[in-house]
């Protein structure tokens, strides 16, 4: 299978850009800019950037890519190391473009056929390209840009300035669908063929070895655990660990769904292992290495010994935990990515690991998994923990796991838990002045969380209707011993994260 490689110079919509190509059925997969052209590459694509071309140590790909003869797109930035390196110049820019912007379409060439003349694009630059190399032909202006697309025949290379991966741009869907099918990429990225290639893949890497799946309840391990009953049926051992920090009912859930599954009841010893942790890097890194050494404990006693330690980490985990294809900055340690001890006796398992969650909700769902599974919110790995800001004792637990439950409750009443990504409630350290009944009361603070989003990289903040944040507030006040506020997130990723820590 012929694949779009994605070459990322750290721009924060690298990810997207492989979302939308594997949304319309041509796999796409992200590498560091400093890859030679792999030989099942069908075509590249170079990402944006927050830096400038002519920065001292910026990122450049190998020259040799241009050599190849594979069709290339160059965005934002992508252009510009395009015309950079191939005898054009760019230079900063009189008029900087950060925000929507008219393109002007001036031929309809490959990337633009079937759209109009005119649309509306989404910029984000304070360079522009002020002289294209020879043998490429202007595609397309805006005020600001006046090679804000460009092609050469010859060459097979496109360049635009804006970012068609972005939804503020119209018509971006058709732009990069345009290219893939130019390319003679093949729309074979579909559950059916992304279960097939995993399936295969486990086997091969497995081999007649033994795995333990770390089961959370949540819909990746939920889904990975289904594959694997499918590909490796006797080599698994489901194993679910109680750390005390997860929401109501999940071990009786993980019963109904895997009934062979192995419960360790390790509750105390998390709590203990988190007694007086305040600060959430450590906290994941602790709840990540208490982790290991349960399963370690439970591999010990197993004749075989298990090799593989599977999980259900996903892309984004991975993109924020370390940056693992290019300069893009980390931003938080997943307790299942960067939280791992290094001198650990498994080798991970990780079959989702460049799969968006909609991915897999896609594959379970053409599994045939009740869509109770397959719709359920993502929950931190780390679990509670991640939702009690600052010190996490039993009784800072029992209220963030009733608050979350009442979110949850009143979400589903209302029919507008399958309308979000996710929403739950997060515990605040501070203590406020209320009045119940005739007394003054003093208790911490519950703020509600909900967003919308694709895939976890970016979200938005929901307008939920008042009368379901009313309802929620006076029950998490009248059932929650302890808490007498409650405040609603207003914030979208970015700047902010989905979760608090």
């Amino acid at each position: 299978m012929k694949k779009i490689y994605v070459y990322d110079f750290g721009s924060q919509y690298t990810q997207l850009i492989a979302r939308r190509f594997r949304e319309m059925g041509f796999y796409a997969e992200i590498v560091p800019y400093t890859s030679r052209a792999p030989n099942d590459a069908g075509a590249i694509v170079l990402s944006g950037s927050p830096y400038s071309v002519y920065d001292e140590g910026a990122p450049l790909p190998p020259e040799e890519i241009f050599e190849k003869n594979l069709p290339i797109l160059g965005i934002c930035y992508g252009l510009q190391v395009i015309a950079h390196m191939l005898g054009g110049g760019v230079s900063p820019s009189r008029k900087k473009e950060y925000g929507p912007a008219k393109l002007k379409v001036l031929k309809e060439n490959h990337i633009f056929k079937g759209v109009p003349k005119v649309f509306r694009v989404w910029m984000s630059h304070g360079d522009r390209v002020e002289r294209i190399p020879e043998g490429f032909e202007v595609l397309a202006e805006t005020e600001g840009s006046p090679y804000a697309a460009i092609f050469s025949e010859s060459r097979r290379i496109f360049g635009v300035q804006f970012h068609p991966e972005v939804v503020h741009t119209e018509y971006g869907m058709d732009i990069l669908k345009n290219f893939a099918i130019y390319s003679g990429i093949k729309p074979e990225w579909t559950p059916s063929n992304i279960l097939d290639r995993i399936i295969e893949d486990i086997r091969e890497t497995v081999g007649n070895g033994r795995v333990i799946l770390a089961l959370s309840g949540g819909v990746d391990s939920t889904v990975l655990g289904k594959i694997l009953e499918i590909a490796i049926p006797d080599q698994v051992h489901f194993v679910f660990v109680d750390t005390g920090l997860l929401r109501y009912g999940e071990r009786e859930r993980i019963k109904r769904i895997f009934p062979s599954a192995h419960i360790i009841d390790a509750k105390e010893r998390f709590l203990k292992a988190l007694r007086g942790i305040t600060d959430p890097e450590e906290k994941r890194k602790i709840i990540g290495h208490t982790f290991i050494e349960v399963f370690e404990e439970f591999a010990d006693a197993l004749n075989p010994k298990p090799e593989f330690l599977a999980q259900g980490t996903l892309y984004p985990d991975v993109i924020e935990s370390v940056s693992v294809v290019g300069p893009s900055a980390k931003i938080k340690t997943h307790h299942n990515v960067g939280g791992l001890p290094e001198g650990m006796k498994f080798k991970l398992l990780e079959p989702f690991r460049f799969l968006f969650k909609d991915e897999v909700r896609r594959i379970g769902r053409f599994m045939g998994l009740d869509e109770e599974i397959i719709n359920r919110q993502p929950f931190p790995g780390p679990g509670l923990a991640v939702r009690i800001l600052g010190e996490i004792t039993e009784e800072r637990l029992e209220r963030v796991r009733l608050a979350d439950r009442i979110v949850e409750e009143e979400m589903k009443r209302s029919g507008w838990y399958d309308k979000v990504w996710q929403s739950f409630a997060v515990l605040i350290p501070l203590r406020t002045v209320g009045v119940q009944g005739d007394y003054r009361t003093e208790g911490e603070i519950v703020a509600v969380r909900i967003v919308e989003s694709l895939d976890g990289m970016t979200a938005h903040w929901v307008k939920i209707p008042y009368e379901i944040l009313e309802r929620i507030s006076e029950r998490i006040t009248g059932e929650v011993k302890g808490i007498n506020r409650v405040v609603y997130d207003i914030t979208s990723k970015p700047p902010a994260t989905i979760e608090w820590e």
